[in-house]
């Protein structure tokens, strides 16, 4: 399918590995100018130059002075994927206050930084996308990472917040929802998790019962990362013009919910 993008430029946050460059390999093959943001100069400007992206955006989200270096270097942008951020492995006796503010620094004002320096350029020019790349934690937690979930479920909340405040500017603010995604670092750990757990030797033996034992769901299996970036390609183009403030989830139904 066509999706017209040829002309747009789109930032992809944290892009330079995992979903993030997923999601702008496929933003650069559908004719979109990609702008790739990374920390690791030397890891985004590879990418970069595999998937033909126009810039390299390099800085810390989480910082002021980083958010102004990336849109400095990203300039005007149509498409603004925030996609950027990490959790942790603790649980409520482990997460201290301090873990539980840096993640929402990471995870929530890094998007919130974005949307101030970006959106105001796209609403004055009458169009613009911008999707926030949340979770099904975020309205389903489980009891591990609960800081984790928590900066998912306020990714979701201010997407259709700005949804609200860009009626009627062109511009539209939507969640792609990942379920359990097998980047390359999720199989790696899978990989190391398996003989521990009995879960088989063969790849599809242990994604099959790694999938059974942890992430249930009614595909029987993990998501893969270009079925996330399939997600965002759509709500960024002119077929999505009408669709505003909507969660798009991509979890194979592990997340129950009629609405």
């Amino acid at each position: 399918m066509e999706l017209h993008l040829e002309g747009k430029t789109a930032l992809v946050t944290g892009s330079s590995s995992g979903l993030g460059e997923e999601i702008a390999r496929l933003l650069a093959a559908e004719g979109a100018n990609v702008v790739v943001h990374g920390r690791d100069e030397a890891r985004a400007k590879a990418v970069a130059a595999d998937i033909g992206a126009v810039a390299v955006a390099i800085g810390d989200l989480s910082t002021d002075a980083g958010a102004d270096a990336v849109a400095a270097a990203a300039g005007e942008v149509d498409v603004l994927v925030n996609n950027a951020g990490g959790y942790a492995h603790e649980d409520w006796s482990t997460s201290t206050p301090g873990q539980w503010r840096d993640i929402y620094e990471a995870n929530v004002i890094s998007a919130v930084r974005m949307v101030q320096r970006l959106v105001p350029g796209m609403r004055a020019r009458g169009w613009g996308r911008v999707v926030q790349i949340g979770g099904g934690l975020g309205s389903q937690p489980i009891a591990v990472q609960p800081h984790y979930s928590a900066t998912l479920a306020a990714r979701h909340n201010l997407a259709v917040s700005l949804a609200r405040e860009l009626k009627g500017s062109g511009v539209t603010s939507n969640v792609v929802s990942p379920g359990a995604i097998l980047v390359p670092s999720v199989r790696d750990w899978l990989t190391t998790q398996a003989p521990l757990n009995g879960w088989g030797e063969s790849w599809e033996e242990v994604e099959r019962n790694a999938v059974h034992d942890l992430v249930p769901n009614d595909v029987n299996r993990f998501g893969r990362p270009e079925e996330i970036a399939g997600a965002v390609a759509y709500l960024v183009s002119p077929y999505a013009d009408y669709v505003s403030g909507a969660t798009i989830r991509v979890d194979g139904g592990s997340v129950k919910s009629v609405v």
